[in-house]
């Protein structure tokens, strides 16, 4: 199967094309950066520039999926300007994804998108799944909300569309795992806010084969992808602070306080994700690694 990857050189693409290729895959990705365009056996980089329009219409050429990763980062400072690179980066890609596929001849089948828990009503004790319409109100929510609205237009094309709706990514390589170590193993760790909020996470090794098991299986809807036991903020900190052998002594840092040094962008450490995993263990995904502890050792070991 020939599959073409957007956001393939980020965390996750590398992890999943690297899965793809050991499973006798072929993967074509999209890049914005000229000198990322390499071409190996089964491995092909086309150009493309959504803000501009522009695209390689050479990447479809017997591509049967797409997996689409693409968006630029929301661990940057939230200036005016980034919020809107933060929308625009998903939406522009999407667009010139679903113009391309609508103008050039091609034989995609499915479409498989990243998206967010961050959509979710917060809560600490109702766990939220699929199901529920009543949505945030916060920057992140609505930017996940127009994100899947620009991948739900595919399916007038006769492509299942399915959206992966994602947790806190746990990877040593990247994303917020080596953010939150990086306080406690110099001995400033701390419960942020109560130590209250609930995270949803999931092991990088566990998303990148929810990736593959929707596509092998052709599965079309709305899952989210975090591991069955979401954990409160202090016991993360906790299991972290161990797997790292530091003490934690420092008093809880105040929400006010991180308000004042983050902006806007405090809700990443401050919201309360209580996120379901059923949906996607009743339809035969198994974690490898369902429990924190058990995806901290595995990372640590």
């Amino acid at each position: 199967m020939k599959i073409l990857i957007t956001g393939a050189t980020g965390l996750i693409g590398k992890e999943l094309t690297l899965l793809l290729l050991n499973n006798g895959h072929s993967v074509n990705y999209l890049t914005t950066s000229l000198d990322k365009i390499v071409s190996k056996p089964n491995y092909f980089g086309y150009f493309w520039n959504p803000v501009e329009g522009t695209i390689d219409e050479n990447c479809l050429i017997n591509v049967d999926v797409i997996i689409h990763l693409a968006g630029a980062s929301i661990s940057k400072k939230w200036t005016k300007a980034y919020k809107e690179e933060i929308v625009e980066s998903r939406i522009l890609s999407s667009d010139l994804l679903y113009k391309t596929l609508k103008t050039y001849p091609h034989q995609v089948k499915q479409l498989i998108s990243a998206s967010g828990i961050a959509i979710y009503p917060q809560s600490y004790e109702v766990a939220y799944n699929e199901t529920t319409t009543e949505k945030d109100s916060t920057f992140l929510a609505n930017v996940v909300t127009q994100w899947e609205e620009s991948v739900d237009v595919f399916q007038q094309l006769n492509i299942k569309v399915c959206k992966l709706r994602t947790g806190v990514v746990l990877s040593i390589k990247g994303g917020a795992l080596p953010e939150m170590a990086k306080p406690i193993q110099v001995g400033f760790g701390a419960n942020i806010g109560n130590g209250k909020q609930i995270q949803s996470w999931i092991h990088l090794s566990d998303l990148v084969q929810l990736y593959y098991f929707v596509l092998k299986n052709q599965m079309e809807g709305v899952f989210n992808a975090v591991a069955p036991n979401p954990v409160s903020n202090a016991e993360l900190t906790k299991t972290i602070a161990k797997a790292l052998h530091k003490s934690l002594f420092l008093p809880n840092i105040p929400k006010f306080i991180l308000s004042l040094v983050l902006g806007e962008m405090a809700i990443l450490l401050t919201a309360s994700n209580n996120i379901c995993s059923k949906k996607v263990q009743d339809v035969g995904f198994q974690f490898q690694f369902p429990t924190l502890q058990m995806a901290i050792d595995n990372l640590y070991q």
